[in-house]
């Protein structure tokens, strides 16, 4: 049976086609908890409604609604959402839909933070998915979108390598324009097993760019430049 895909859906490069390498990715990055509390420090979600847009498997569903007293996930890829829910299956209080950014399956003012984490690249073309941010954050809620900062370090070398159509100036640009703030993450991957850095490599980034990464990076760590960008309502 075909799989299912949310009408309008940007197909992710990487989850969509392996999934259980990206696990190994989300595993590794930020393990000292960075961003979320750089989010918590504008707007934290104890005891609110939260939404994750693009959760993917749903790897932060459970930590999210370890605090929230409600967790909402969306993944437009039908098998991601499906595994998201067998994940989530014991946990009160989560749900999970497959659905589109730009078309949330909730009613108006139901969300007091929505976060974004690395589920496409952000930026121009993106305004159907923020007007639906606009409807379903409540008064006093806020918005947050986490993504690769492609100006800095060696991973954003490799990403601009393997990406020549993205223009940082212009994602930059557009999100001055929507009045969005900004704040630069350092932050890194750890990984256990060289094995596993060097298939998230590969699964980040073009062939020939992939082996330059891996070729560059020694160890089991590396530096992953991020930004987090937030709106409050």
């Amino acid at each position: 049976m075909a799989t299912r895909i949310a009408k309008g859906a940007i197909p992710s490069p990487n989850i969509w086609h392996t999934p259980q390498i990206y696990e190994l990715e989300n595993r590794a990055v930020d393990p000292e908890g960075a961003v979320g509390a750089a989010m918590r420090e504008v707007r934290a979600w104890d005891g609110a409604t939260v939404l994750d847009i693009g959760c993917g498997t749903g790897f932060h569903l459970p930590l999210l609604a370890s605090e929230a007293a409600r967790v909402i996930g969306v993944e437009p890829h039908g098998d991601l959402a499906a595994l998201a829910r067998r994940r989530c299956a014991g946990l009160a209080g989560v749900t999970v839909h497959a659905a589109a950014a730009q078309d949330l399956p909730l009613p108006d003012a139901s969300v007091d933070v929505a976060i974004a984490r690395w589920a496409y690249f952000f930026g121009p073309g993106c305004e159907p998915g923020l007007r639906e941010l606009s409807r379903v954050v409540r008064r006093g809620g806020a918005a947050f979108v986490v993504d690769l900062d492609a100006t800095r370090g060696s991973f954003g070398r490799w990403f601009s390598n393997t990406v020549p159509a993205y223009s940082a100036r212009e994602v930059e640009a557009f999100w001055d324009r929507q009045g969005w703030q900004r704040r630069p993450l350092n932050l890194r991957m750890a990984f256990e097993r060289r094995a596993d850095l060097e298939a998230v490599l590969r699964i980040e980034f073009a062939p020939e760019v992939a082996e330059q990464a891996i070729a560059e990076t020694p160890g089991l760590e590396l530096p992953y430049p991020n930004v987090l960008r937030w709106r409050r309502y």
